[in-house]
């Protein structure tokens, strides 16, 4: 077992025992139909259990959730995989990291890969277990791990508001079967598969189908006509951006217009799911994220629900990631103030 993983799952019972999960009586929920600024902290139990802590501004450590909520974020997004080898984005850990995000009122977004590892857009591996399943029961064993990790939510209370089924599933996943430039059809059952097991347990989570690249217009009309062609459905449209220093203001607009279209087109709204830049300018981070911010939010809660950060807690080299938001003695850069509201 890895260093400092039983921790976590002691971690994890007593929060069943105790009931920890609950929301502390002071902590406010924001309202459901608020502007979303999140994060997605999912090595956030890996890093702490490798010995990383976060400090505030002037030094002070502190937890690094509630830094993040300090700093203006009210969601957090965490991914899951299936049977992941060393256990880390597991049930389990997954669990560990939602409790402590309710605990501080936060919302939450689920994220799920539908593998044992990344799912992105190069690679987007079947898990072990259901490598060799025929397609109905491929089916099934995608819609029995929605509802079983969003049991366990339902289990302490926690209602997630947004659940991804897939990510970054530009040309499907669960490749071959669901390869979309290969098998539209089979990607779209799949997906469907999930929407109905999210709203089985939670009819009232918005489902996303998440996309990478949001500047591309024509993917994204390629994969959602695509889908609509099969009779898959969706309540909100996930996005990622990762632009250069350089080319930042001309991602901004193209994805602006990206969202308009599919606003459209579509009658869903966007959520940008991820976003990050090259942690050594956190000056042009910061006024990459203000802009983008600043135009979503005047087209409205009808086109854009809210902004994630993916990963902002990385420092030091953490994993070789190098577009975290916090600086090498651990604490926020500039990149995150548009975050306050």
């Amino acid at each position: 077992m890895k260093k400092g993983y039983g921790i976590l799952y002691l971690s994890l019972a007593a929060s069943l025992l105790l009931g920890s999960c609950k929301p502390a009586p002071n902590k406010q929920e924001p309202a459901p139909d608020t502007f979303a600024r999140g994060a997605d902290v999912s090595w956030l139990t890996e890093m702490e259990a490798a010995g990383r802590k976060f400090y505030d501004a002037e030094g002070r450590e502190s937890e690094c959730m509630q830094l993040l909520r300090d700093l203006g974020m009210n969601a957090i997004r965490l991914r899951v995989w299936v049977n992941p080898p060393d256990g880390w984005c597991n049930t389990a850990d997954f669990m560990v990291k939602a409790c402590r995000a309710h605990k501080l009122g936060m919302r939450l977004m689920v994220d799920f890969h539908y593998s044992d590892s990344w799912a992105d857009p190069g690679k987007q591996h079947k898990p072990a277990a259901w490598l060799n399943l025929p397609f109905e029961e491929l089916q099934e064993a995608l819609a029995r791990h929605t509802r079983e990790l969003l049991q366990a939510l339902r289990a302490e209370g926690i209602e997630p508001e947004w659940v991804q089924v897939g990510n970054e599933t530009g040309n499907g996943m669960l490749w071959e079967d669901g390869k979309a430039s290969v098998n539209m059809a089979g990607y779209a059952r799949l997906s469907q598969a999930g929407y109905d097991a999210v709203k089985e347990i939670f009819p009232r989570a918005k489902v996303i189908v998440h996309i990478q690249e949001g500047d591309r217009k024509e993917l994204f009309r390629w994969i959602f006509d695509g889908l609509r062609s099969h009779g898959a459905r969706w309540d909100a449209i996930g996005m990622s951006l990762y632009p250069t220093p350089d080319n930042w203001r001309s991602k901004n607009e193209a994805m602006l217009d990206n969202i308009r279209d599919l606003r459209t087109r579509y009658a869903t709204p966007v959520v940008i799911c991820e976003v990050g830049m090259p942690v050594d300018r956190p000056d042009v981070a910061r006024d990459f994220i203000a802009d983008l911010m600043a135009k979503v939010r005047a087209l409205g809660s009808a086109s854009c629900l809210g902004l994630f950060y993916w990963e902002p807690q990385c420092y030091g080299g953490w994993k070789g990631y190098g577009l975290g938001a916090f600086d090498h003695s651990g604490r926020p850069t500039p990149a995150l103030d548009p975050f306050r509201n």
